[in-house]
């Protein structure tokens, strides 16, 4: 570990530690994971991480934290909401983010009150400042911490910190909720989610990763990695068949590429 890296590591611990306790939301994703492994360093059975299960949410994600959360030996909870019966959250507005954090981070704000947690805390890392994040105004409204951010790790680091504690999901690829998958103003419905999480396999199955398959209503708009266009379009047969018996009327390739947050292009923060 270089020695950067290990100065930001020591005082993330102190930062943890000076915590009398906390609930850290834990994704089942790698900046989660890191605050989650090294939160139980600095305070043991004085930390909980709890998990959101949610119809928007792929099961691999649950599963990624139960993992960890066997590897490391932290206390783990799987918490049941439903962001569907959220309508501010349906309706897909450009700060549909905020309306799901704030309901989900509520959940946990109320649940560390019930058991006498003094703090909650998400896993934002130092990167996610540049980009379009509504939610960040929930985290703030509910005073909930953000460590890694805090402490200035970029996603590098925290993917650098995590291989180095030997954390399985270390190089776990980014998994938004498939929400993301929807333009704004776009409904997000069960059955959309559905097709979506649904093509997006399809397309890993086929040896493709990174993948987006974004919802127009009967479009779908495929994104892979630049270099794999080439082998996505020889294959657009079998790939357009299979989108259709999904109820697709048409499979567009997006010729830029995958790229995080493509649906933001555009909207201004």
């Amino acid at each position: 570990m270089d020695d950067l890296l290990a100065r930001k590591y020591r005082a993330l611990k102190q930062r943890l530690a000076a915590s009398e306790s906390l609930v850290v939301a834990f994704s089942g994703g790698v900046d989660s994971g890191l605050l989650a492994a090294v939160a139980f360093e600095a305070l043991g059975e004085r930390m909980l991480a709890v998990t959101v299960r949610s119809p928007v949410e792929t099961p691999e994600g649950v599963e990624a934290a139960a993992a960890l959360a066997g590897q490391v030996g932290f206390r783990h909870r799987v918490l049941d909401y439903d962001d569907l019966a959220n309508h501010m959250f349906t309706s897909n507005p450009p700060d549909r983010c905020y309306h799901c954090k704030l309901e989900r981070l509520g959940e946990l704000v109320r649940l560390a009150g019930r058991e006498g947690y003094a703090a909650v805390a998400e896993g934002s890392n130092a990167d996610d400042g540049s980009e379009y994040r509504p939610g960040k105004r929930a985290v703030a409204e509910l005073g909930v911490l953000s460590p890694l951010a805090e402490m200035g790790f970029t996603k590098a680091e925290v993917r650098a910190l995590a291989r180095e504690l030997g954390l399985a999901l270390w190089n776990r690829p980014s998994a938004p909720c498939l929400a993301t998958r929807f333009p704004y103003g776009t409904p997000v419905t069960l059955a959309g989610i559905e097709q979506i999480a649904r093509g997006e396999a399809f397309l890993r199955g086929r040896g493709f990763e990174p993948v987006r398959v974004r919802h127009y209503g009967s479009l779908a708009r495929l994104e892979v990695a630049p270099e794999a266009i080439q082998r996505l379009v020889a294959e657009r047969e079998d790939i357009s068949a299979y989108f259709k018996s999904l109820g697709f009327s048409h499979v567009a390739v997006d010729l830029l590429g995958y790229r995080s947050g493509s649906l933001n292009e555009g909207v201004v923060s």
